[in-house]
């Protein structure tokens, strides 16, 4: 109810300084009047950006994940690469882009390294976290008991690092359809894709297709976070926020039901005769 009441508050200001200015905003009613005539162009556009989003994110959080391990289990490693990764995270990707157009083209290639630059970082440094999260106790019970380091690394510290790799995922799902985005909008001579779609309709100054495909990024957002978020609940069934959700969740009726007794008891007592 909150969510549906602040959506509305703003719909009623967008329609308000649309009807002023609508130079500046379109109506709601022409946005969805330009989905509802056009359906084929975003959905082919939104398949080109999710195409980039998913393989970028494939591959970005996949190289996290294999490095986030090796660091686990190898400090050499994670001295040597973590600072280099710290400098690639403060990099503006929007500064390599053009370098990367010019060394792969004007294919699908520098959209995906795009995308999967923006969402390597989240990634690894969860990962890692994650897997040296693992308390020492729980440790010790693995070496007295003679575990191998393999054993340790997919029987105990992955089991840890699983909350933290989902947690990451569902930052950077999202991220990697604004990583397509901006590689739509900074790779010079891109025919597809809804980054492309607003680049060319804001140029004609056509507001409404501008506003139809940002909405049509939200959407594709906010799926992509459900998603992840029902494949959390799926998966850590077993993990401690999980539980704690649910016994909220079947708390929530008690505390109502319970609420009831106390009330009939004040009843009772304003009923008793006076003595």
């Amino acid at each position: 109810m909150p969510t549906a009441f602040v959506v509305v508050l703003l719909g009623m200001g967008w329609s308000a300084v649309a009807a002023e200015h609508p130079y500046i905003l379109p109506r709601l009613a022409d946005v969805g009047a330009t989905l509802a005539d056009r359906p084929e162009i975003f959905l082919a556009n939104a398949w080109s950006t999710l195409s980039i989003a998913l393989i970028g994110v494939a591959c970005g959080a996949g190289t996290a994940f294999v490095l986030a391990l090796l660091m686990s289990e190898i400090p050499v490693v994670r001295r040597a690469l973590m600072p280099l990764a710290v400098v690639l995270n403060v990099t503006p990707v929007v500064a390599l882009a053009p370098g990367l157009v010019v060394a792969f083209g004007f294919g699908l290639a520098p959209k995906v390294i795009v995308t999967a630059i923006i969402t390597f970082f989240p990634v690894l440094i969860n990962v890692a976290t994650g897997l040296r999260a693992v308390p020492e106790p729980v440790l010790h019970v693995f070496r007295t008991l003679d575990a191998s380091r393999l054993e340790v690394l997919w029987r105990l510290r992955i089991p840890y690092g699983l909350p933290y790799t989902l947690a990451a995922l569902r930052v950077v799902m999202p991220l990697s359809i604004v990583g397509a985005v901006v590689a739509e909008f900074v790779a010079a001579g891109s025919s597809g894709g809804l980054g492309t779609l607003i680049r060319t309709s804001a140029s004609s100054a056509q507001l409404d297709s501008v506003y139809a495909a940002i909405a049509c990024l939200a959407t594709m957002g906010v799926l992509m976070l459900a998603l992840v978020s029902a494949v959390e609940r799926r998966v850590l069934f077993w993990h401690e926020s999980q539980r704690t959700r649910a016994s909220r969740r079947t708390r929530a009726p008690q505390r109502t039901d319970t609420s009831r007794p106390r009330r009939s008891h004040v009843a009772q007592r304003t009923e008793e005769p006076p003595r």
